[in-house]
């Protein structure tokens, strides 16, 4: 998404030089949230983004891997052999965590590709005994899909909830209830002493029949291979841009899931593994391609997820957060989480609430000051609660 949303980007803004796109899958470039959901089920056999490369004078190299970078020669070495570059976007994406000690055993995935969604495609059709490692998003998503195609499903996560990473412990509590709804099993605080063909064994020495094993415990920058570029890689392996994008190489910019990059918004640098990212940080990296002087990049982060029946997105960043309003109950079908810093909102979190979520992305980045007596009214529009 990232790369072929700046190659787009670049053309749609006037630049009129050669564009190439390099990437090292063999597909045409598709969009990933189908991976979970409609390519998965079978419901689609595809999901090539609809765009005209050659029209757009696009020089697309599929099947050919980013090996190295040479900045002072301007060179980036590839499988394919080394391509010179005026200036560089980098927006390698990221790539699964795998599980210690599964690699190489029959019958253990990951879901990041395309062809892993292929892969796993005839498993579900098989309704096999499924065992999900990890109930953050991906491993709900999956689960999610995997119940509807009539598997047995059992998800295990070392947290002692589900979305341990992603969200606050009274947020995420209410959501351990979906599993058991859908029909799935959930073990939490559960870790994975080994895999073996046919079964997943715990650390207590409980031992869960596995058809296959779905491996879901995070996701990391593709940035191995810049080492010795003379790129700045942050903590997490993430190329750390500036807020335009930029490397502190010079003509090396870095964006989507690959990069983090500085909010002023928010008072600290972010790193945001999501669509949403990879389609708005492209026009930030095109414009100052093309006039030298784009505006700061500093969106307010926003993503979504379908699962077990429900469509839950969020906005904003809440850690910096000093309240928590709730809209809602969380027990029923429909509620919100709004997070407050000094009466404004920082973010939220919507299940089956889109107008919150929509009204909520516009306040968040207008900074208007909020009422939480009036926003704790889940029957009054959220717009409508300022102070």
């Amino acid at each position: 998404m990232a790369g072929v949303q700046t190659a787009a980007a670049l053309r749609e803004q006037g630049f009129t030089g050669t564009v190439t796109l390099i990437g090292a899958e063999p597909h045409q470039p598709y969009d990933r949230p189908p991976l979970s959901k409609a390519i998965l089920l079978g419901t689609a056999e595809h999901s090539a983004f609809d765009i005209d490369f050659e029209a757009l004078g696009i020089d697309l190299r599929l099947g050919c891997e980013a090996l190295a970078l040479r900045p002072e020669a301007h060179v980036l070495d590839t499988s394919a052999g080394p391509v010179p570059y005026d200036v560089l976007v980098l927006a390698t994406g990221a790539e699964p965590v795998r599980l210690p000690g599964a690699e190489g055993v029959p019958g253990v995935h990951l879901l990041r590709t395309l062809d892993d969604a292929e892969r796993l495609r005839p498993v579900l059709a098989r309704q096999h005994d499924v065992v999900v490692v990890g109930a953050g998003w991906i491993g709900a998503e999956f689960a999610t899909a995997a119940r509807e195609a009539g598997c047995a499903v059992t998800v295990v996560e070392a947290a002692d909830r589900p979305l341990a990473g992603a969200l606050p412990a009274e947020v995420a509590a209410p959501m351990a209830a979906w599993y058991a709804d859908a029909g799935a099993g959930l073990r939490t605080r559960a870790r994975v002493e080994r895999v073996e063909p046919g079964a997943v064994v715990l650390g207590d020495g409980t031992r869960l029949p596995a058809g296959a094993v779905v491996v879901g415990i995070g996701a990391r920058p593709a940035t191995a291979w810049l080492a010795g570029s003379g790129v700045e890689l942050g903590a997490h392996g993430e190329v750390v841009a500036d807020d335009r994008l930029r490397t502190g190489v010079p003509d090396v910019y870095a964006v989507g899931d690959c990069a983090s990059f500085p909010s002023a918004r928010y008072g600290t640098r972010l790193m945001v593994h999501h669509w949403d990212n990879a389609l708005q940080g492209p026009r930030t990296v095109a414009a100052d391609i093309v006039t030298g002087a784009a505006p700061a990049y500093d969106p307010v982060p926003y993503f979504w997820s379908e699962q077990f029946g429900r469509f839950v997105q969020y906005a904003g960043h809440h850690p910096a957060a000093d309240t928590t309003v709730w809209r809602g109950d969380p027990s029923g079908p429909a509620w919100t989480v709004c997070w407050l810093r000094e009466n404004r909102l920082a973010g939220l979190l919507a299940v089956g609430r889109p107008r919150d979520l929509a009204q909520g992305r516009r306040l968040i980045e207008a900074g208007t000051p909020m009422d939480p007596e009036l926003l704790a009214d889940a029957a009054r529009p959220l717009k409508s609660a300022t102070a």
